[in-house]
C-alpha cells in the first residue's frame, strides 16, 4: 500500500466517524514515544510523491483538499521552466484523463457522489492562468520511517534531505459516506497509482512544445509592448467557438491577415493591428463580433489546441459596454456627459446609472486604471452614447451627451488609449477611424480607402468639442470598507452563480466585468477584496498601492494564501484575475465611502 500511514489511519477510525480528524491531524510520535516527541504532519508519502491533506471547510469534512507534490525530476526536468505557469497548466491538463479513468470506475448514476466517491480536478478553459491548482514550489522530503500505528523514527543516515522543487497539483476528493475502506483505497491506492501512471507515460516532447509556444507568446507580447501595435492574430488561428463551449469550432474558416497588415513576429506571420482607432464592420453573422471576442481573449495566453494560441492583445485591454443600473461613485464623466439635471458630471454619483452614464463611467474608470486599449461592440453599447449623426445634431441643439465618436481620437492622441470597435449599423465611425476592416464570411478585408471615399463623397464632417479633462481624483475611506456586515461580529463572503459577490453589507454586480474568463476568478476576486478589507489599517486607502502590494505578495507566495475555509459557499480552486478587474470590482461597490478630492 503506497500511503501506508494514511491507510492505517483510515482503517483504524471508528465506523461512524465522518469528521476524518485523525487524517487531518496526521499525528506522529517519535522516540522516546511520549508527548514531548509528538508531531503533526498531514503530509503522506508514496515513495517520493507527497500527498498533503487539508480540510476544505467545516461543512466538507468528507471532502478533503489533496495537494500532490511531484519532484520535477519525475517530469524529466532539472529546473523549473522559465514559463512556469504554462508548464504547470500543461501538466494539469495532462493529468485529467487519468483522473477521469478513476471517476469512471466509481460512477453509479443511481447514487450521489457522497456515496460513490469522486475525484475533483480543476478543468481549465483555453486560458493559461496563475492558479492555486497547478504550480511549482519547494516541498519537504520524507525524513522519517513509519513504524506502524502513530509511531515513526527519524532517518539518521547522514544524508541531507532538503526541500525539492516540485510540481504541485491541488484537487479535492469526495470520500464515500461511512465507507472507510473504500476511502482508504481511493486515497492510498487508486490516486497514487493514477499519478504514477501519468508520470510513467508523461510526454516530455509535448511539454517542450507547450514551452516553445509559451516562449513565442512571451516574445510577441514583448514586441507589442515596444511597438505601434496593440494586437496580433496569427494566420491559421481558429477564432469561432463551438456552440455552448470554449472549444474551437470544427470546420471553421482559419483566420488570414489582410495583405496590407501582414507582419512577421518571431517567425510567426499574421495580422498586426496598430494603435489608434480601428473599426471592424460587416453584415450580420459575418464574424465581426467573433473577431472582437478573440482579440479580447488575447489578453491571456492560451493552451495548445485552443485555436487562439497566437492571438495576443495588449494585456491592459478592457472590454467596455453599457451597464444599466450599476453604482457609480464620484467619477468625472464630463468628457462625455456635459450636464445632468441637478448633477455635476465632473463629480458624478448614482446608485442606478443609465446606459450612457454607465458606459461613460466604465471608460473613465478603465482609463484611470491604466487601460491602453478599449474593446467596444455596438451591440453591447448605449446607442445615444456611441453616436449622434449630423442630422440629429442639427435638430437637437440642447444635448448633454458628447458621443464617443467625438472623443475617440482625442483619447488616443492625448491619453495614448487605442480603441477597437465593432460597428454594424452606423457609418459615423468611418470618418474618425484610422483603419477600417470589413468581415465577410469570416474573412477580413482592409477597406479603409473605400470607406474614406464614401465619407468624402457625402461630405461627412465632425464638429468636435473642445479638449476634455480626463483626470480623476477620488479617495477611498475605510469607513464601510469591511467584510463585516454592520453590527455583526462575523464576516460575510459569498460568490453567487448569478453574477454577484456578497461581502459585508455589499452585493456587488460583476456581470459587467466581461474580461472575467472563469468562475474561479470570481471566487478569487471575492477573497482578494476580503484580504484588502481585513488587512487595512488606514483611514484613507491608497487603492492602487494596496493592490500592487497584494499582487507582489501573490508573486512571492502564490495565490493560495488569500483562501479561507471559513467561507463555506466559496470554491476551493482559484484563478488569478488582473489588477484591472479587482479595481473594477471596488468601483462597483455601493456602500463604500468614496470621496471626490479637489484638483488644483
Amino acid at each position: 500500500m503506497p500511503l501506508k500511514r494514511l491507510y492505517n489511519i483510515l482503517l483504524s477510525m471508528e465506523p461512524g466517524n465522518a469528521t476524518y480528524s485523525e487524517m487531518y491531524n496526521g499525528r506522529l510520535i517519535f522516540p522516546p514515544f511520549d508527548a514531548s516527541s509528538t508531531d503533526y504532519d498531514p503530509r503522506y508519502f508514496a515513495g517520493d510523491l507527497g500527498f498533503y491533506i487539508t480540510g476544505t471547510n467545516k461543512l466538507a469534512k468528507d471532502k478533503p483538499t489533496v495537494t500532490m507534490s511531484i519532484p520535477i525530476a519525475r517530469l524529466g526536468l532539472d529546473k523549473v521552466p522559465a514559463q512556469a505557469a504554462a508548464a504547470a497548466d500543461h501538466c494539469l491538463r495532462a493529468l485529467a484523463p487519468y483522473i477521469d479513468e478513476l471517476n469512471a470506475e466509481l460512477y453509479n448514476r443511481s447514487r450521489p457522489d457522497n456515496e460513490n466517491g469522486k475525484y475533483e480536478l480543476c478543468r481549465p478553459g483555453g486560458e493559461i492562468l496563475a492558479r492555486n491548482t497547478a504550480f511549482f514550489d519547494l516541498c519537504p522530503q520524507r525524513d522519517y520511517e513509519y513504524s506502524g500505528g502513530q509511531r515513526a523514527r527519524y532517518i539518521d543516515d547522514g544524508v541531507a534531505r532538503p526541500p525539492l522543487e516540485c510540481l504541485c497539483i491541488r484537487m479535492q476528493v469526495q470520500l464515500p459516506k461511512k465507507k472507510h475502506k473504500k476511502a482508504a483505497k481511493m486515497l492510498c491506492h487508486n490516486l497514487p497509482g493514477a499519478v504514477n501512471r501519468f508520470l510513467a507515460e508523461f510526454d516530455r516532447e509535448a511539454l517542450e512544445r507547450t514551452l516553445t509556444l509559451a516562449e513565442q507568446q512571451r516574445a510577441i507580447r514583448a514586441f507589442l509592448r515596444e511597438s505601434d501595435y496593440c494586437a496580433f492574430i496569427a494566420n491559421g488561428s481558429i477564432l469561432p467557438r463551438s456552440r455552448g463551449t470554449d472549444a474551437p469550432m470544427e470546420g471553421a474558416v482559419p483566420f488570414r491577415s489582410t495583405p496590407e497588415d501582414e507582419i512577421e513576429i518571431c517567425g510567426v506571420r499574421g495580422m498586426g493591428i496598430k494603435r489608434g482607432v480601428t473599426v471592424v464592420t460587416g453584415g450580420g453573422y459575418s464574424g465581426k463580433s467573433t473577431l472582437l471576442d478573440a482579440i479580447a481573449a488575447g489578453i491571456y495566453d492560451h493552451a495548445p489546441g485552443d485555436g487562439r494560441e497566437l492571438c495576443l492583445t495588449d494585456q491592459s485591454a478592457v472590454s467596455i459596454a453599457a451597464e444599466d443600473g450599476r453604482s457609480v461613485k464620484h467619477v468625472n464623466i464630463s468628457p462625455f456627459i456635459k450636464w445632468l439635471p441637478g448633477g455635476d458630471t465632473a463629480d458624478f454619483s448614482t446608485e442606478h446609472a443609465s446606459g450612457s452614464t454607465s458606459q461613460a463611467a466604465n471608460i473613465m474608470e478603465a482609463v484611470d486604471s491604466g487601460a491602453k486599449l478599449l474593446l467596444i461592440d455596438e451591440d453591447r453599447s448605449a446607442t445615444n452614447f456611441m453616436i449622434r449623426d449630423r442630422m440629429m445634431k442639427a435638430l437637437i441643439e440642447k444635448e448633454p451627451i458628447t458621443p464617443f465618436t467625438d472623443r475617440v481620437n482625442e483619447l488616443h492622441q492625448t491619453r495614448g488609449v487605442s480603441t477597437i470597435l465593432v460597428i454594424g449599423g452606423s457609418g459615423e465611425y468611418l470618418s474618425v477611424a484610422d483603419r477600417i476592416y470589413m468581415m465577410e464570411d469570416y474573412l477580413i478585408h482592409h477597406v479603409t480607402e473605400k470607406a474614406k471615399r464614401i465619407c468624402d463623397s457625402r461630405s461627412v464632417t465632425n464638429d468636435l468639442p473642445g479638449p476634455a479633462d480626463w483626470r480623476q481624483s477620488r479617495t477611498l475611506h475605510a469607513d464601510r470598507f469591511s467584510s463585516y456586515p454592520e453590527g455583526c461580529g462575523s464576516e460575510r463572503l459569498e460568490v453567487s452563480d448569478l453574477g454577484y459577490i456578497l461581502i459585508g453589507d455589499e452585493q456587488i454586480d460583476v456581470r459587467g466585468l466581461h474580461d472575467i474568463v472563469s468562475g474561479r476568478q470570481l471566487d478569487t476576486l471575492g477573497f482578494m477584496l476580503r484580504y484588502l478589507e481585513v488587512s487595512n489599517n488606514d483611514d484613507i486607502i491608497d487603492v492602487e498601492n494596496r493592490i500592487d502590494e497584494l499582487y507582489a505578495r501573490i508573486d512571492e507566495e502564490g495565490i493560495d494564501f488569500i483562501y479561507s475555509s471559513y467561507f463555506t459557499t466559496c470554491e476551493r480552486f482559484l484563478d488569478l484575475p488582473r489588477k484591472l478587474e479587482l479595481t473594477a470590482l471596488i468601483n462597483r461597490m455601493r456602500k463604500i465611502d468614496m470621496r471626490k478630492e479637489l484638483i488644483e
